[in-house]
C-alpha cells in the first residue's frame, strides 16, 4: 500500500519484507470473512498504515502469506516504483486521501510480490470503521496489465463503473458490519444507496412474529434524505402464491424489476394494494426489488425507486442490488441476534437480582449495568435484606466468569448467603467463612469475591457498619462534607480458594449525611490502566457528587466512572444516612 509513515521523504532502501516495527495485535473483531466476499484483493490498515486484516485474494495476488503481511507498514512492504525501487512517500498517490479520510482510486502503481517481482495494480481506498478500535482504511487492488507503448495513464483493465461498484460494496460491508443496532443498520443502508443508485429507498422487514413491517421509506431531496413515516408501518401478510415482485422478494425469490404498470391490474393481495399506493404517492416510474436474506432465513426486502431520476432500472443492475441486499442481510441478522441475546441476558439478570428493602432512617439505591457484549451474562450481584435482630444485611459480589454458568453461580451464592445470615446470628466474618466452606462442595461456583456487611443503630443514635471483605474492591465512604475514605481494613482472601484462613471484621460509624458505596470491579477496571487509576477516578467523582440526591448520585457515578472500554458488568449498591437539611437536586 502507498500509505504509511510520512515523516521521511524516502523509504529505507533495505529489504522491507521483514522490517516491520512492533505494533499492537490486530483487533479480533475484524471481519476477514467480509473482506473475502469483496471479490478482489483487499486489506485493512490502521491510522499508521499497518496492515490489520487481509483477504485470500490479496494473498494470492501478492504471493505472500498472511503472517508476512499482518502488522507490517503497507507502504514500506509493498509500494515500489516502476524499476522495483522503494517509493518515496512524497510520491505516494494514496497518502493524501488516506490522511484526509476520503475515498479515492487510481492506477499505474506497483506492489512488490513475495518473489520480488512487481505487480502493476489499479487501486481504490475508502475509510473503514474499526468500531471501538478507532478508524482505519480499506484498500482494494486489482492486477493491471503493463501498459503498451502509447497507452494512456487512465487505461486500466478494471473500468471505472466496476471500480465504483467495488467501492460501493466495500463501503456497504464496512458501514453495515460496524453496527449491531438494527435501526442504525437500516438507516446506514439507505444512506448508501440514496441518491447514488435511486432517489427512493424502501425497506420492508419480517418481524420475529412473521409479520411484515415497512420499516423505512426515504427519498432524496437534493442533498437531504427525507423520511416519509406516513408510508411506514405494518403490512398485510405475504401470500405464498402471489407472483407480484414484493411478495416474491419477501419469500426469498430472486430480485425483480417493477413499475406502476406492474400494479395496474387487479391486486392479488393486500400487500399489492400497499405497493400500488407507494407508486402513486411517490411517483416512482422504475423500481428494483431484492430480497434481504441471512444465511438462515429471509429477513425482508429492499426496494430502490426512481422518480426524479429519468433513467430506468435494467436487469444489468440487479446483481449489484442483490450484492448490497446480501451484505445488508448478514449485518441485520448479526444485529438481531445481538439484540436478542442482550434482551435475554438483561431479562435473566433482572429476575435474579432482588428488590431492596425499605429501612427507616436510611436511603438505599442500587444499579446494575450489563456488559456491552450480550454474551457476557455476568456474575456481578448485590443484595440487601433485613435480619432477625433488626439489623440490615448488605452484600455485593462477583462470581468469576462471564457466562450463564457465572450467573447461575451468582444466584446460588446469594441464596446461600441469605440462608446463613438469617439462620445464624454471627458477625459477617463467620457468615463469610461458612459460605466459603460450603461453596466448594454444594455449588457450581469456582471462585468469587464479596463484601458482606451489617448496618445497625448504635447506642449513641448513629448507624454502625460492620463488614468483612473476601477479596473484593474496598467500600467507599463519603462524608457529608465530601471527605472520601476507602475502607481497606480486614481485606481477606476471595471465596473458593480452599485455604480456610481466618476471616476478620471491621467497623465504622456512618454519620448523618454520609454515603456508603459498594461496587464491583467493572466500575473501576480499565484495560491498560492500573486498579489504582480506577480507584482514584472513583474517589474524585464520588466526592464531587456528595450532595446529589441518591438516585442522581448513583446514575452520575456510573456515567462518569465506568470506563467506556470496559467489557464487564457493574453492580452498585449505595446507602446514605440522611440529614435534615435540604440536599441539592
Amino acid at each position: 500500500m502507498t500509505v504509511g509513515r510520512g515523516d521521511e521523504d524516502m523509504a529505507d532502501p533495505g529489504d522491507r519484507r521483514t522490517a516491520g516495527r512492533p505494533v499492537s495485535p490486530p483487533p479480533a473483531a475484524l471481519p476477514e470473512g467480509a473482506l473475502d466476499a469483496i471479490g478482489t484483493g483487499a486489506y485493512v490498515v490502521d491510522e499508521q498504515g499497518h496492515i490489520l486484516a487481509v483477504n485470500d485474494h490479496a494473498l494470492e495476488l501478492l504471493a505472500r502469506s498472511r503472517e508476512e503481511l499482518l502488522g507490517q507498514d503497507a507502504h514500506d512492504l509493498l509500494h515500489r516504483d516502476g524499476h522495483g525501487q522503494p517509493m518515496p512517500t512524497s510520491r505516494c498517490t494514496m497518502r493524501p486521501p488516506f490522511h484526509e479520510g476520503r475515498t479515492a482510486q487510481g492506477d499505474g502503481e506497483h506492489f512488490e510480490r513475495g518473489d520480488r517481482t512487481l505487480l502493476p495494480i489499479s487501486w481504490l481506498l475508502t475509510p473503514y470503521d474499526l468500531g471501538e478500535h478507532g478508524s482505519g482504511t480499506l484498500v482494494l487492488f486489482h492486477a493491471q496489465p503493463e501498459r503498451e507503448a502509447g497507452a494512456r495513464p487512465g487505461d486500466t483493465e478494471l473500468p471505472v463503473p466496476e471500480l465504483d461498484r467495488l467501492a460501493l460494496l466495500a463501503e456497504t460491508t464496512t458501514r453495515l458490519s460496524s453496527t449491531l443496532d438494527v435501526d442504525e443498520a437500516t438507516h446506514r443502508l439507505v444512506e448508501l444507496v440514496v441518491p447514488r443508485l435511486a432517489d427512493w429507498a424502501v425497506i420492508d422487514l419480517i418481524t420475529e412474529w412473521d409479520e411484515v413491517w415497512r420499516t423505512l421509506v426515504v427519498h432524496a431531496d437534493g442533498d437531504k434524505l427525507v423520511r416519509h413515516e406516513g408510508l411506514e408501518g405494518p403490512m398485510p401478510p405475504v401470500p405464498q402464491e402471489s407472483q407480484m415482485p414484493l411478495s416474491r422478494a419477501l419469500r426469498g425469490v430472486a430480485s425483480t424489476l417493477a413499475g406502476p404498470q406492474t400494479y395496474n391490474r387487479a391486486p392479488d393481495s393486500g400487500i399489492a394494494v400497499e405497493q400500488r399506493r407507494l407508486f402513486e404517492v411517490t411517483g416512482i416510474h422504475s423500481a428494483a426489488i431484492a430480497p434481504i436474506r441471512s444465511t438462515r432465513e429471509v429477513l425482508g426486502a429492499l426496494t430502490l425507486g426512481r422518480a426524479q431520476q429519468t433513467e430506468e432500472f435494467t436487469a444489468d443492475g440487479l446483481p449489484l442490488l442483490e450484492d448490497i441486499a446480501r451484505r445488508a442481510g448478514l449485518a441485520l441478522d448479526n444485529a438481531r441476534l445481538y439484540q436478542r441475546q442482550r434482551k435475554v441476558a438483561e431479562t435473566m439478570q433482572n429476575h435474579l437480582l432482588p428488590q431492596m428493602p425499605r429501612v427507616p432512617g436510611l436511603e438505599m439505591t442500587v444499579r446494575y449495568l450489563p456488559a456491552p457484549d450480550a454474551s457476557h451474562v455476568g456474575g456481578d450481584w448485590y443484595d440487601a435484606f433485613s435480619l432477625p435482630d433488626g439489623a440490615t444485611a448488605l452484600a455485593v459480589g462477583d462470581v468469576v466468569g462471564h457466562d450463564l454458568e457465572a450467573a447461575s453461580g451468582m444466584a446460588q451464592l446469594r441464596n446461600m448467603l441469605r440462608a446463613y445470615a438469617w439462620g445464624i446470628e454471627e458477625p459477617p466474618s463467620r457468615i463469610a467463612a461458612r459460605l466459603d466452606e460450603a461453596i466448594l462442595h454444594i455449588t457450581d461456583v469456582s471462585m468469587a469475591t464479596m463484601i458482606f456487611a451489617r448496618v445497625e443503630t448504635a447506642e449513641d443514635g448513629n448507624w454502625r457498619l460492620s463488614w468483612t471483605n473476601a477479596g473484593h474492591p474496598p467500600p467507599l465512604l463519603i462524608s457529608h462534607d465530601g471527605l472520601v475514605e476507602f475502607l481497606t481494613e480486614e481485606h481477606g482472601l476471595l471465596l473458593g480458594t480452599g485455604a480456610n484462613l481466618p476471616r476478620t471484621d471491621a467497623s465504622a460509624v456512618l454519620r448523618p449525611g454520609s454515603t456508603l458505596v459498594l461496587y464491583t470491579d467493572g466500575l473501576i477496571e480499565e484495560p491498560g490502566r492500573t486498579l489504582d487509576d480506577g480507584l482514584h477516578r472513583l474517589r474524585r467523582h464520588a466526592a464531587s457528587l456528595a450532595h446529589r440526591r441518591l438516585p442522581s448520585f448513583a446514575d452520575q457515578l456510573l456515567r462518569r466512572v465506568r470506563p467506556a472500554a470496559n467489557d464487564d458488568d457493574v453492580a452498585l449498591l449505595v446507602l446514605r444516612v440522611p440529614v435534615r437539611s435540604r440536599q441539592r437536586p
